[in-house]
């Protein structure tokens, strides 16, 4: 029999947008703050010798009563083929776990600044865990043409 370990927030977003809207995450710039009441301070030491970061994070405004265990149009948009919720990364997740890689823009004391998290003030922060290419896809990446609609403002400011 395994031990259960409940997920707790290593820290919390600081700064950023307040609330959430899809467009344009690549402006935001956000600093993760270290929760020092169970970490070592020296936890995100070495960080900073790296670009990116993979930031693990639970979507904590989404009304749990508008999670989809099912399948969904992306966006709500009608126009976009239903879905199921695995084949997409929307916040109406069974588990309201999101994932981003964002650049980090610098490692000081106990807080970790970052740009392009795509996530808002006061998000509870699950892991921080470097991006390394040898962890990148191996082989071809495809995905459906829908995809290119979806994020052609996601990163960036919509023309």
């Amino acid at each position: 029999m395994t031990a259960t370990i409940a997920l707790r927030p290593i820290g919390f977003v600081r700064g950023g947008r307040k609330e959430p809207f899809n467009d344009d995450w690549d402006s935001v710039t956000a600093t993760i703050e270290l929760d020092t009441d169970w970490l070592d301070a020296d936890a995100i030491m070495g960080l900073d010798g790296f670009s990116h970061a993979v930031v693990l994070f639970r979507f904590h405004v989404t009304d749990p009563a508008t999670i989809v265990t099912g399948a969904r149009h992306p966006r709500n948009d009608p126009d976009l083929p239903l879905t199921g919720i695995f084949a997409q990364r929307g916040h109406y997740r069974p588990n309201l776990i999101g994932s981003t890689v964002c650049r980090v823009l610098g490692v000081e004391g106990t807080s970790v600044r970052v740009r392009g998290l795509d996530a808002i003030d006061g998000t509870p922060v699950i892991d921080i865990k470097p991006y390394m290419t040898a962890f990148a896809p191996r082989g071809e990446v495809f995905e459906p043409e829908w995809v290119d609609d979806v994020m052609s403002r996601y990163w960036k400011k919509p023309s």
